[in-house]
């Protein structure tokens, strides 16, 4: 249910990049051993955000979206796909020792605010695979 309702009101994100769109993925190479799944990609151009979908954020599913960004980015090598990779966390329970982290691994953080939600961007710059 939260992840629906964060789904829906990720929509605010979208408006803020207009320019971007929506595109569900999931990579799959078996030759290569890479699987993975991500809740929303989104994309515009030479630059993709993948965003992961999580009720309560924790170190452990920071660190797990991280090897997700490193997945993506050899799967779009094995394809050619030279497009820049950012990583964005969009959850409703954030403590803040996990918030630093996350912002400190050059993530985004999307979090409720009230009828919206705020996007922190990463402690200096958003780290790209």
């Amino acid at each position: 249910m939260m992840k629906k309702i964060i789904a829906i009101s990720i929509s605010v994100f979208v408006l803020l990049l207009a320019s971007y769109f929506f595109v569900y993925r999931n990579g799959v190479n078996k030759v290569n051993q890479i699987f993975m799944e991500v809740d929303i990609i989104l994309e515009n151009g030479e630059k993709a955000m993948l965003v992961e979908i999580k009720t309560r954020l924790t170190i452990d599913r920071i660190k797990y979206h991280i090897e997700r960004l490193e997945k993506m980015r050899a799967y779009a090598n094995l394809r050619g796909d030279k497009r820049s990779f950012f990583g964005g966390i969009a959850s409703v329970v954030v403590p803040d020792e996990e918030k630093n982290y996350a912002l400190n691994q050059g993530l985004y953080l999307i979090e409720p605010a009230g009828n919206t939600f705020n996007i922190t961007p990463p402690n200096g710059n958003p780290k790209a695979w």
